[in-house]
Parts: structure tokens; sequence; C-alpha cells
């Protein structure tokens, strides 16, 4: 998959890297045992992390530097692992959608850095990481329509279709999927971005039968 950083973001966030993991994989809820170490992080991180130290966590504070820059209010927008981390302190339950979905939201609990996965059956052309414009929006996952002016944002030739706040429902990984893309967003970089994509395949592969395609890092 050809994905690419657009150059005024570029310009504005020099430093963004985004890691990219395609694969072929069988979507199925997850077993005990990956729900299970997705319930240890969140313990430990229950009986560690206050709602104030949420924004204390270095990847968030670079993704809320980041918003800024490209005029975008991070605490109306929340991006997706602030908005994931932060219902843990609030006492609120992690959702267990399938699979890949919840191997994304582990990384994003572990990391703290915005993951996105996509149906790459349902994506069209070649990939490009860019800011929306004035008047664009798409149908966020459990979010209704979502004001994308300015939002980091992910588009093919048919238009955006995930961003750092949330994915969008035209490109959302079901059970009927085969075919995906998983993407980590780094808004300052992370010297351990190539381990965080090495866990990503690995746990892709033993709890989801993957076959990876392709991994590689953007930027």
């Amino acid at each position: 998959m050809n994905v690419r950083i657009d150059e005024q973001v570029k310009e504005i966030l020099p430093n963004l890297q985004l890691g990219i993991i395609e694969a072929n994989v069988v979507v199925s809820p997850s077993d005990d045992e990956l729900w299970g170490m997705i319930d240890s992080v969140y313990k430990h991180l229950q009986e560690t992390l206050t709602l104030e130290d949420v924004l204390k966590i270095e990847s968030i504070q670079a993704a809320r530097r980041s918003y800024k820059k490209l005029g975008k209010d991070p605490s109306r927008y929340r991006v997706s692992s602030d908005s994931l981390i932060r219902r843990i302190p609030k006492g609120m339950d992690l959702y267990k959608v399938n699979n890949i979905v919840d191997i994304n939201n582990l990384i994003s609990l572990e990391t703290g850095h915005s993951l996105g996965c996509v149906d790459l059956a349902k994506v069209k052309g070649d990939v490009v990481f860019t800011k929306g414009n004035a008047g664009d929006y798409y149908e966020g996952i459990g979010r209704g329509q979502i004001n994308l002016e300015n939002m980091p944002v992910f588009k093919d030739d048919e238009g955006y279709f995930a961003s750092t706040t949330s994915d969008s429902v035209r490109t959302q990984v079901t059970e009927e999927s085969k075919h995906i893309m998983m993407m980590v967003i780094c808004f300052e970089g992370d010297s351990k971005l190539n381990e965080y994509i090495e866990k990503i395949n690995s746990l892709m592969t033993k709890y989801a039968e993957a076959k990876i395609l392709e991994s590689k890092i953007v930027g």
C-alpha cells in the first residue's frame, strides 16, 4: 500500500512518523488470552493513573501540541488515545469489538499513540496523510458526523476515511474484513516505533492468523 504524508503537514509536523502494517487476517471476537492481556493493562493503569495523569503522557502531549499547530482544538476533538485512556480513571469499561480493533486498542493503551485500522477492500487508490479542509465531514464510528477541518486525516481517491480522533464507518474493520491496514501515528516521532510494529505483527499473527504483507515507517 502506497502511503505518503502531505507536504503541508510535513512542514507543520516535521518529526511526524507513521507506522504502517498491511496484512491478510481472520477477524473474529478476541479470545480469552488476548482479552486477558488487555484487561491486565487496563487494571495496571486503573491502579496507577489519575485523570490528570492522562495529559502528562508524552505521546498524548505530542498529539495535543500537533493538533494545535494544525489548528484543531485537542480538548474538543480529542486524539483517540486520549479518549481511550481517560476511560480508565473514569471507571468506564473498554469496548470489546474484534481481535483487530482490540489489538489496535491494546497498543494504544501501552504507548499513548493514536492507532487506526481500516479494511483495505474499502480503500481506493493511494493513501495520503493530510489535514481536512473547511466543510469536510465523515461519519465516525459511533460518533456521528465529525468535522474534519484542520484534523489529521487519511485520504484515498474517494475522500477522507480515517483520522487520529475517530476512524470512519466507510472503512471500518468488521468480521467480514480480510485485508487490513493498521496505522500507528507518532506526531513527534518515537524511537520505539519499530518495536511497536513488531509487536503488532506478532499479536496479529498469533490472534488473527495474519499474513503480514508489508510493515514500514513513513516519515
